[in-house]
């Protein structure tokens, strides 16, 4: 039976008490529900809560960057032996994988990624995904797992990417849940509330950013609590939390690899002319490019961004950034080929 893929992704508030560490008893009722859910899904658990499980063995912990890469590094494996002692109690297995970004935007590396996953499904293990935060560049991160989580939903086709909130789902201005998003406009865009949670990195703007770039590529996302008795599976049958429906998307799968490795160094503005030739699936020229920001070399992955300061997808750049700006007078500088380009 063909199984699509489910990412799940639990942020520090949800599966951790006020003390910080990792709450067994959720973690006790996530994995029986996972186990079911793996009967029909291939599953990819992204999982935070390494820093909270490991920053009590960090003396005078204040919270500095080299603090949480300690703390991270102590909490991993005490909170994958929790994801062990309890997915074994159903059956199956979990196997720890600490990313980074160059997993995703060096293609070669990514495929390797990719079909490890698919051994471990085989063996009917559960990949538990965290970022490496021990050797992370801090310029390279990921800005959280909201967009770790989206990377891995869109690089391994995902059919539908959950991410657990505290808050149980997208709330309006009377603190409701939006039961169903068609599109994130300026509308939805206004309920956000630009806070973050006081445990966790990523916001509710975050988590939305990184939902419409998964939606703008066929993948259905749900924002979700587990204060249910069934929570994730309440969540796919759309009886609770928020649904995000998503476009139809014929991209393939390298150009999904390309969106997958996107938000990293830099970006391109580009002016109204040029954002036309990319819609008519024409490349990009580097005259039509308004400003460069980052710093990146060619053969990487840049966003593209309009004159409205919205991301319209992203480029394999054919350009260093110290060139881009150099060969802008330059009419038929090449700064993208559109084979190389990916519109959301």
């Amino acid at each position: 039976m063909h199984k699509p893929v489910l990412v799940i992704k639990l942020g520090t508030a949800v599966i951790t008490g006020p003390d910080g560490k990792a709450d067994e008893t959720i973690i006790t009722k996530l994995a029986e529900e996972i186990a079911e859910l793996s009967q029909l899904y291939k599953v990819v658990l992204v999982s935070s809560g390494a820093v909270g499980s490991g920053k009590a063995f960090i003396k005078n912990y204040k919270g500095t960057l080299i603090e949480r890469k300690a703390a991270a590094a102590v909490g991993n494996p005490i909170l994958i032996q929790l994801y062990y002692k309890h997915f074994s109690m159903h059956g199956l297995i979990v196997a720890q994988a600490l990313c980074e970004r160059h997993h995703f935007s060096n293609r070669s590396q990514f495929l390797q990624l990719k079909e490890t996953f698919y051994e471990f499904w085989d063996n009917n293990i559960i990949p538990v995904v965290n970022e490496n935060d021990l050797v992370s560049n801090v310029e390279l991160k990921f800005s959280d797992n909201d967009e770790l989580s989206t990377l891995i939903a869109i690089g391994f086709d995902a059919e539908t990417l959950i991410i657990c909130t505290s808050v149980g789902g997208f709330l309006d201005d009377n603190k409701a849940i939006i039961p169903f998003v068609e599109k994130i406009d300026s509308r939805i865009l206004s309920y956000v509330n630009s806070e973050k949670s006081s445990v966790g990195l990523g916001g509710m703007l975050s988590k939305l950013t990184f939902t419409r770039l998964a939606t703008s590529l066929g993948i259905q996302v749900i924002m979700t609590g587990l204060n249910k008795e069934n929570p994730l599976s309440e969540a796919l049958s759309g009886n609770t939390g928020t649904t995000f429906k998503p476009k139809k998307s014929n991209l393939k799968a390298r150009q999904k690899w390309l969106a997958s490795g996107s938000i990293t160094l830099g970006s391109l503005h580009v002016d109204k002319g040029a954002e036309k030739a990319l819609n008519d699936r024409r490349s990009l020229l580097a005259v039509g490019v308004k400003e460069v920001k980052g710093i990146f070399s060619a053969g990487e992955v840049v966003q593209l961004i309009n004159e409205e300061e919205t991301i319209i997808g992203v480029a394999k750049v054919r350009l260093a950034a110290s060139q881009m700006a150099e060969q802008v007078s330059k009419k038929n500088a090449l700064a993208a080929h559109c084979d190389d380009i990916v519109l959301f």
